[in-house]
């Protein structure tokens, strides 16, 4: 049956490539490009593979994604696969050594921004997607593959639609198509995001009179932010090893030169664990600017504001649908580990809604978000003859 497998996953490996070369010759970068081309592309190939599909729409009405939907014959939990089609932006075109859409295979690498996070990952599932439905009648529960927009953006629209949508089985597990084969990402830290904003009394630079402006309150804040005392790293052999990490991301302040501004404002993103929360974030950056009021007074107490936060998430290895996925590569001879991730990501958005998630098993990569992304081949069948046993397992399907 393992030989089979793999003989299978070899097979379909070259119609995979084929459909995420076509994907990434679609620029779709978050924010920027319209979706419409990029879903276009995997709308005709399921059309044609006669595989069940609706289109996603935000709050907007804009289109944020496709969803394909596989119900078994027998009665069962749903779990997702989860790929996003859109992307990082290119960065500087210049510096790379080949065209951002290039699409082609070199030295045995799909080549092009969303190589590897995450068009390949989703041309794998709608493959595996097309292998389950002729067996439909057997599997327990039902099998969703998201093929989601506006990922990149932050905003997840396409992920969020999907969860809201009342036409769908809310599934008991998601697996993320991120890139990276060492390791099945079973966790991650949540984060608490905030913008400070710090008054300050308004003056001409060239005044006889010295204000201090709110640009020089703010650059004490980040002083104080970047020295706040955080919890360390758990202790060794702890599945969850990260600790918790504070960045101070964005400062917008004045204008011009000659006035000293009445306001700043800082961006400071923290990032959570299971033993350090939102709720201990919040009082930490609290604390942080009452020391700068103590220690710098101004015209009013410098404000916080919360602008995002989402918990941390942590399956452990005998947990759905991480187990699924550690016991079929054991089973197939890929050694893997079970990893908490230092980014947060979509598994992060399921945890608040109480669905578990792992976020990370494909293919090595290189380029990730940067220049010259690039995402190896050699390694393919394998990655999707894990997929394809774990999701045989957790449908219960021979």
């Amino acid at each position: 049956m393992t030989e089979d497998l793999v003989v299978h996953a070899a097979t379909r490996s070259a119609s995979v490539v084929r459909l995420a070369q076509e994907l990434v010759r679609r620029p779709s970068r978050g924010g920027l490009d319209l979706y419409g081309p990029v879903l276009s592309v995997l709308e005709d190939w399921l059309s044609a593979h006669e595989l069940p599909h609706r289109r996603l729409h935000d709050e907007a009405g804009d289109l944020v994604g496709l969803l394909v939907e596989i119900a078994g014959g027998q009665p069962g939990p749903w779990w997702t696969l989860d790929a996003c089609v859109d992307t990082a932006p290119f960065g500087d075109e210049e510096a790379w050594s080949f065209s951002p859409v290039a699409g082609d295979i070199v030295g045995g690498f799909l080549r092009g921004r969303g190589a590897a996070d995450s068009k390949l990952a989703a041309a794998m599932y709608c493959h595996i997607a097309a292998d389950l439905l002729p067996v439909a009648d057997g599997m327990c529960g039902g099998l969703a593959v998201l093929l989601d927009v506006d990922e990149h953006t932050g905003g997840f629209g396409g992920a969020r639609a999907y969860l809201d949508d009342p036409q769908a089985v809310t599934p008991a597990g998601v697996m993320i198509g991120y890139p990276g084969m060492d390791d099945v990402v079973v966790g991650g830290r949540g984060l608490w995001r905030a913008t400070l904003t710090v008054a300050a009394e308004s003056g001409h630079s060239g005044s006889s009179r010295t204000v201090l402006g709110a640009v020089s309150r703010a650059a004490r804040l980040i002083q104080l932010l970047d020295t706040a005392a955080l919890p360390g790293p758990p202790e060794a052999g702890t599945l969850f090893a990260l600790p918790p990490k504070l960045s101070v991301t964005a400062v917008h302040g004045g204008e011009g030169f000659s006035v000293t501004p009445d306001r700043c404002d800082v961006n400071v993103d923290l990032r959570t664990t299971p033993t350090f929360g939102a709720d201990d974030a919040e009082a930490l950056v609290r604390q942080v600017a009452a020391e700068l009021d103590a220690e710098l007074p101004g015209p009013a107490a410098t404000r916080v504001t919360s602008v995002a936060s989402w918990p941390p998430f942590q399956l452990q290895p005998h947990e759905q649908p991480a187990a699924a996925m550690l016991d079929a590569a054991a089973s197939l001879g890929v050694t893997v580990r079970a990893k908490t991730a230092g980014p947060s990501n979509i598994g992060n958005l399921l945890a608040g809604r109480g669905i578990s998630a792992t976020a990370g098993f494909g293919v090595p990569y290189s380029g990730l978000h940067g220049i010259d992304e690039r995402a190896s081949l050699a390694e393919l069948p394998q990655v999707y003859a894990v997929y394809h046993r774990a999701v045989r397992t957790l449908l219960h399907t021979p």
